[in-house]
């Protein structure tokens, strides 16, 4: 199957198990509302995707990744609803449509986002997911250290504090590897484990993998931030550099942003050379990274 069939498939199991998640009565039904519409308001499904193709690389089991991919999935939806908000990026548009925040209210949007970051938790530990106690319990480790202050969080508070300063290439690889590689990483990790594999030499070369395209997939947002449109992108054109943001192009010019990428696409592809023909999706989703169009 090509690439573009595997995104679509794994795109579509994604979806239809996030369907199923939440609960169909409520005490506050606008809660679970707001939760449904963060987690189902379109999106490319990468990091699930990732979860998927690693397990499968791995000879593991489809449905025993699928708590995992949507877990993830839970953890990357707050994040998007709580960077949107007045208080953080401000922003109106998330992939086309009027942010969680812009839809219902302020209020509602912080408090979908704290009941999908649990529901991410929820998800890897639940006694009826058939894997080993010891691998749940990693999965749980290694989701908190990924989406936590080790991690996703610590890049956007280094984010938010240096708006309008500039940063060096190292400070912002650091900030990046935080905010956007961190769950693109713990994505592969999810993937290992839901196939009980934990060899470290493999998981060592996948790690490096995932490290080129955490930085990969930055690099080209603030390039599309540049390049792109406000309706393929389905968020406002320009929003980093209206904002003054620390991005690739305003460190190293668009060129060279362009040439990082370039390198980063190269270094993912080496990664994997252990692998041989078997990881060629994971080499054809780092191609489809660098090269996309939002």
């Amino acid at each position: 199957m090509d690439l573009k069939s595997l995104l679509a498939s794994y795109k579509q199991r994604t979806e239809q198990q996030l369907q199923a998640l939440l609960a169909p009565t409520s005490i506050d039904p606008i809660l679970q509302q707001a939760m449904h519409y963060a987690l189902l308001n379109g999106g490319k499904r990468i990091r699930p995707t990732l979860v998927y193709l690693v397990n499968q690389l791995l000879d593991g089991d489809l449905e025993k990744a699928d708590p995992a991919a949507c877990a993830l999935e839970a953890i990357h939806s707050y994040s998007l609803v709580h960077d949107d908000l007045p208080a953080m990026d401000d922003d109106a548009l998330r992939r086309g449509k009027p942010t969680c925040h812009i839809q219902y209210d302020e209020a509602t949007a912080i408090l979908a986002g704290d009941a999908l970051q649990t529901l991410a938790f929820e998800l890897v530990s639940q006694p009826d997911y058939p894997l080993p106690a010891s691998i749940k319990l990693q999965m749980v480790h290694k989701l908190a250290l990924a989406a936590g202050d080790k991690g996703m969080v610590a890049g956007q508070s280094f984010d938010v504090r240096h708006e309008g300063q500039m940063l060096n290439l190292e400070q912002l690889q650091q900030m990046h590897r935080h905010k956007t590689g961190a769950l693109l990483s713990v994505a592969i990790e999810l993937g290992a484990l839901s196939a009980e594999h934990t060899d470290n030499s493999t998981l060592h070369a996948l790690r490096q993998y995932g490290e080129a395209i955490g930085l990969a997939f930055q690099v080209k947002d603030d390039i599309l931030d540049i390049e792109g449109d406000t309706e393929t992108l389905g968020k406002p054109q320009g929003s980093d550099l209206a904002a003054n943001k620390p991005t690739y192009p305003a460190l190293l010019g668009l060129a060279g942003a362009k040439q990082k990428l370039e390198q980063l696409r190269q270094d993912a592809h080496q990664a994997l050379d252990c692998f041989g023909p078997d990881a060629a999706a994971l080499r054809a989703l780092a191609d489809y990274i660098a090269m996309r169009n939002h």
